[in-house]
């Protein structure tokens, strides 16, 4: 659950260097900076952030799918959008603490797999992998555990209608730091001991949670209608982005940056979690809609 919940917000909107750079300023009154540009995360990153000024960067830019978003061709040759990703990671290793975590949302789909992976040939030139996550979506349990059956269907998903391919229920979140040695705080997002007498048996199991590992069930929030619900087509729920930023260490959280901010979601678990945030993005629609959000949560 959020640490706390900032009850008022402030929006300041201006320009820095042309039109194209406006800024909306959004400070609570728990002291929580919210820092959003109208700009394309190349030339921002590059522009607005300090070397190793980032804590931990969690993002899910579009995954070359041919996914329609309002202002960005999603349909790239492959070679065009792994160029792209090179050019965006080096900024975000530039920005990125010596100590950052850097977490990647990215999909596939069934009749392309290979995308995730090829992202990560290019971003292995940078970044250690050091953790593999998989965000499912949907899940369906049917067994006896303890004598008891348990029968479990939860979750959403996109159905496909194919004799060859599986629904796809996951998505990656791969974790990166640039060395592998980012030490983590795995029971802040961690599950209870599924038999109890775990945590008298054993000191590590003291807190009564264990470590939840690299399967993280996150459904969406059910919505009734998609253009006004949630309007961008790819997005991840604020859930997943708050699961990220505790796993890395809360207490040594001061920035957070999303270089695709999209509908906001990243900045709506920071507002909660009480850090400071700096985002980027390029469509003026995905922008406004990620503002309303953002001061609807405080309203």
């Amino acid at each position: 659950m959020p640490q706390h919940k900032p009850d008022h917000i402030r929006s300041e909107a201006g320009c820095t260097h042309s039109e194209s750079d406006r800024i909306s300023t959004l400070t609570a009154l728990s002291g929580t900076n919210l820092m959003i540009y109208h700009q394309d995360c190349l030339t921002g990153m590059q522009h607005f952030l300090k070397p190793g000024q980032i804590d931990v960067v969690v993002t899910s830019p579009p995954y070359n799918l041919g996914v329609k978003y309002g202002q960005y061709d999603d349909t790239q040759p492959r070679s065009d959008y792994l160029d792209w990703t090179e050019q965006w990671a080096v900024q975000v290793k530039q920005v990125l603490s010596d100590k950052g975590s850097f977490f990647l949302n990215i999909g596939s789909k069934p009749s392309d797999p290979w995308g995730p992976f090829e992202v990560l040939t290019v971003l292995r030139k940078y970044f250690t992998l050091q953790n593999v996550i998989h965000w499912i979506k949907s899940i369906y349990i049917a067994e006896r555990s303890y004598n008891r059956r348990i029968e479990v269907n939860v979750g959403h998903y996109k159905p496909i209608n194919s004799e060859r391919y599986l629904n796809d229920l996951h998505e990656y979140i791969f974790h990166f730091s640039k060395d592998g040695d980012v030490r983590l705080d795995r029971l802040a997002i961690g599950v209870p001991y599924k038999d109890k007498s775990n945590v008298t048996r054993w000191q590590k199991a003291s807190k009564a949670v264990r470590c939840r590992g690299n399967a993280w069930y996150i459904p969406y929030q059910t919505i009734k209608y998609r253009k006004k619900d949630r309007p961008h087509p790819a997005t991840f729920p604020p859930q997943l982005a708050e699961m990220c930023i505790r796993l890395h260490g809360l207490k040594r959280v001061t920035t957070v940056l999303d270089p695709f901010l999209g509908l906001g979601n990243t900045a709506l678990a920071c507002l909660d979690l009480g850090v400071d945030f700096i985002g980027f993005e390029i469509d003026q629609s995905y922008l406004q809609q990620a503002l309303l959000v953002l001061k609807a949560r405080i309203a």
